[in-house]
């Protein structure tokens, strides 16, 4: 991945562990320098695994670049010193990958929201305020360059009940900044694109699914890898019609079929638009 006989150059938030993790690697395996985003630096000092320094000197491992930036994705200053760091040290931006959220550990705890601890809503802050701030910085960026892809990592949740409503307020929120922000940054030639992850094999779900081996056996047969979900972002950031693309939700299985993408182990992971739901249609309108 290069840009004009440069490396491609890619921010991923929240890629100490799990989706950021995967998608930082791939991009890197494609040749790009990543910024590598989160606040776990020390490996144990969370129960787990992955730091940002771990993920840099993986994808160094796989012929990239990985760049730890420790950043609070809860606090502007933290971020808004992170992008005047890419701006300064690589000069341009090319891939935004807003993955950084908050998960609290009863997201997936059956009940009523109101009988859950009120600090579910930190979703709201982190995943979903701070998408919107990390793609403020880079916007001016891109824009400048002609060039650019900002992408939204997000899910089925966006369409059905998932894990109760601040996680699906979250993901269709980030849905529509990927239609909203695409509208603003098509005369600059920039794109914003959220994708739907299906299932995902991760730390995090690999300890659930142990603990609930029963209620979630059929989904750890075919769960994506956090990396496909990267390498269908590269691939998007190199097809020619990336623009026809921009504002759109994409389902990451889909997308991969129509990118000729399989995941590991040859596994072509399906999509759930059946089962679930699909992107919801958005009005063509704009309203200045």
């Amino acid at each position: 991945m290069k840009e004009s006989g440069q490396p491609c150059v890619a921010v991923v938030t929240g890629a100490s562990r799990g989706a950021g993790r995967g998608i930082a690697l791939a991009l890197g395996a494609a040749g790009a320098t990543v910024y590598v985003t989160g606040r776990t630096e020390l490996e144990g000092s969370t129960p787990l695994p992955g730091t940002i320094h771990a993920t840099a000197r993986e994808i160094d491992a796989l012929g990239g670049r990985g760049i730890a930036v420790a950043c609070d994705h809860g606090d502007d200053e933290q971020v808004a010193a992170l992008f005047r760091r890419v701006r300064d040290e690589a000069g341009r931006l090319d891939i935004l990958v807003n993955n950084a959220t908050f998960l609290h550990d009863e997201l997936i705890v059956p009940g009523p929201f109101w009988q859950k601890p009120l600090e579910m809503a930190g979703i709201l802050d982190v995943g979903l305020r701070s998408g919107y701030v990390a793609s403020w910085h880079a916007a001016p960026i891109m824009a400048a360059q002609g060039r650019g892809l900002i992408v939204f990592t997000s899910s089925f949740g966006a369409n059905c009940y998932m894990h109760g409503p601040a996680y699906g307020a979250q993901k269709a929120g980030i849905d529509k900044f990927a239609h909203d922000m695409a509208v603003d940054l098509r005369p600059h030639g920039v794109a914003a694109v959220s994708v739907w992850m299906g299932p995902l094999r991760t730390a995090r779900t690999q300890r659930v699914w142990e603990q609930h081996p029963d209620k979630y056996a059929s989904f750890a047969t075919v769960a994506e890898t956090p990396e496909f979900t990267g390498k269908v972002i590269a691939a998007l950031y190199r097809d020619p019609g990336l623009m026809e693309k921009s504002g759109q939700v994409l389902i990451a299985a889909e997308a991969a079929l129509g990118y000729g993408i399989v995941d590991a182990q040859g596994v072509q992971p399906p999509s759930y638009r059946e089962v679930l739901g699909g992107p919801p249609a958005v009005h063509p309108a704009i309203v200045e």
